[in-house]
């Protein structure tokens, strides 16, 4: 449930630890996925709210930007197909493109709570097989290697 790591780094950790792959996906889906409603419900408020307060603005008004640009750049590249990018947006494990960043670019392109919430769950499920499937065949070749 940290933000910018979120699964992408929790299943390599877990795995590398001896966590069995299952266990560590099902955990790892679970926390990264529980706040969500909650970053669509308040984050943007928050987020506006920060920009005109002294005191954390700096840190409110770096998000709100990151979360402005984001959701600006991905509603010209998709169009009428924002939920599919929007589910591969959060799907592709790169920094900075998992759920709260993408539950966040939704609230900030005001779209539907419900199909942005299966969009980000979708591409959720998705990040997490592919570090699954990196994890387990980074740690199986270096585990080769060690045992030679």
């Amino acid at each position: 449930m940290v933000p910018l790591i979120e699964l992408r780094g929790a299943i390599p950790i877990a795995v590398g630890m001896g966590v069995p792959l299952i266990s560590a996906y099902i955990i790892a889906v679970l926390g990264n996925i529980l706040p969500v409603p909650f970053i669509y419900c308040f984050a943007r408020k928050i987020l506006l709210c920060g920009n005109t307060k002294r005191g954390f603005n700096f840190f409110l008004r770096f998000w709100f930007k990151k979360g402005e640009l984001n959701s600006r750049k991905l509603r010209e590249k998709a169009g009428k197909k924002l939920f599919i990018a929007l589910m591969l947006f959060v799907g592709f494990p790169l920094p900075g493109t998992g759920a709260w960043t993408g539950i966040l670019v939704a609230s900030m392109l005001d779209m539907d709570f419900k199909k942005s919430v299966i969009a980000v769950i979708g591409g959720v499920l998705m990040a997490g097989a592919i570090m699954g499937v990196v994890s387990t065949g980074l740690f199986g070749v270096i585990g080769s290697i060690l045992d030679k």
